[in-house]
């Protein structure tokens, strides 16, 4: 080889050297600023397990994406709302806490206690086979669950205004006649399309204002599905052992041997809507004896044509007399003592909305009335066109607890990690 060739073949060795130390450079270069951008996103969460922890949360941001219940673990949960905090309310079933993931996304995790682990159990199976299978603006979103040993929780979006009660009930009168039903018209469309266009229809029994919570714009989402049921659209009644609800805004049925529908539902929202347009609570004690039970006031002055000095003795406006009354009218319907004569929550919507016309109220209920009205004889299913005649089916509280494991029952995916 001659010299020129030696010098040549040199050359060439030293620059694929120098290439393959360039790549090697630049490939470590790339790994330190992928190792400082996620230092920097998980600064505030730093735990001996980051690295999975990080993965973990890059797969649950992609699966959340498509709208699946993501199985969280329980330190994800501690990191997410610093070990619990920061405390948002409690109820029967659990606290729940506030929480923020590492992509800023804030969170509301319930975490569930009870007397028993399978009273536990039948909360967070009713929850998360009811809401984490349906979509629906007015429904609030159920982003994935725990269940371990140490924590049974429940993640869920994160809405800013609380529960509507806060608003309905307090003498500072926040929210505008305007904004109030805008919120009775959303509450309606969430509880319609468990009712009429889910799969399977979902009944959530215990519908009031403490259940409906506002988002940041005051928009209404139906929540807390810890008495949801599910069953098939060819079931139309369910007999029942014990009572379920909340006093006050439980269907009459609910607390009988009388078979159940979704009906009790609409029940529930009229008890509620008269609350809304009221800005009172339907049992008032310190008001006059006349008008301590809300809804038979109502009653009363809409028998004597009174409706107009009724809204102005609530306090609204001439401008929204008309939506009132006809809010009125509507409430009075959903209250009827007689399931089959409360109308769908569909037809229910387009009545609040002025797109239907509303039939002259019957007398709702004897059993909120005084006993100076005889029985109506005239069943309001009639006008409505909503009379079931399929046969009842008896079924216990405790026939929806299967055995199954939960995952595969209800097609629930596990964030990899």
């Amino acid at each position: 080889m001659s010299s020129a060739e030696q010098g040549l073949s040199t050359a060439a060795v030293t620059a694929i050297i120098v290439v393959s130390l360039v790549i090697i450079v630049v490939k470590i270069f790339v790994l330190v600023v992928i190792c400082q951008k996620r230092n920097r996103e998980g600064s505030s969460t730093i735990v001996p397990d980051s690295r999975f922890l990080t993965l973990t949360m890059d797969k649950f941001l992609n699966d959340m994406e498509r709208e699946k219940p993501i199985k969280f673990t329980s330190q994800q949960l501690r990191i997410a709302t610093a070990n619990f905090t920061e405390l948002l309310g409690s109820g029967g079933f659990g606290a729940v806490y506030k929480g923020k993931f590492s992509n800023g996304t804030l969170v509301a995790v319930k975490v569930l206690y009870g007397s028993s682990n399978k009273r536990i159990e039948q909360q967070f199976m009713a929850e998360v086979s009811t809401i984490g299978r349906v979509h629906h603006f007015n429904l609030v979103r159920l982003y994935g669950f725990c269940f371990e040993r140490p924590l049974r929780a429940l993640v869920y979006e994160y809405m800013g205004n609380g529960s509507l009660d806060k608003y309905l009930f307090s003498e500072n009168n926040f929210l505008g006649f305007e904004k109030l039903h805008e919120i009775a018209v959303g509450i309606a469309r969430g509880i319609a399309y468990l009712h009429e266009e889910c799969q399977q229809r979902i009944v959530h029994y215990d519908i009031k204002p403490g259940n409906i919570l506002l988002d940041g714009k005051f928009s209404p989402k139906v929540a807390d599905f810890g008495l949801a049921k599910l069953f098939n659209r060819e079931i139309t009644h369910i007999t029942m052992t014990g009572g379920r609800g909340t006093p006050g805004y439980a269907a009459p049925e609910l607390w009988t041997p009388c078979p159940t529908t979704h009906k009790c539902d609409v029940f529930s929202f009229g008890i509620m809507l008269f609350e809304i347009i009221g800005r009172r609570r339907n049992h008032d004690i310190s008001l006059l004896e006349s008008q301590v039970w809300f809804p038979r006031w109502v009653w009363k002055r809409f028998e004597q044509g009174e409706l107009r000095e009724l809204t102005v003795s609530c306090g609204i406006e001439e401008m929204h007399r008309e939506v009132a009354e006809r809010m009125f009218k509507v409430a009075l319907w959903c209250v009827q003592s007689e399931p089959e004569g409360r109308p769908m929550m569909s037809v229910v919507v387009k009545m609040l909305e002025g797109s239907a016309e509303i039939p002259k109220p019957l007398n709702p209920s004897l059993h909120m009335m005084d006993r100076m009205h005889p029985a109506q004889p005239v069943h309001a299913s009639q006008t409505f066109g909503t009379r079931n005649t399929d046969s009842s089916l008896m079924m216990t509280g405790s026939s929806f607890v299967h055995a199954t494991p939960i995952m595969r029952k209800y097609d629930i995916e596990i964030a990899s990690t």
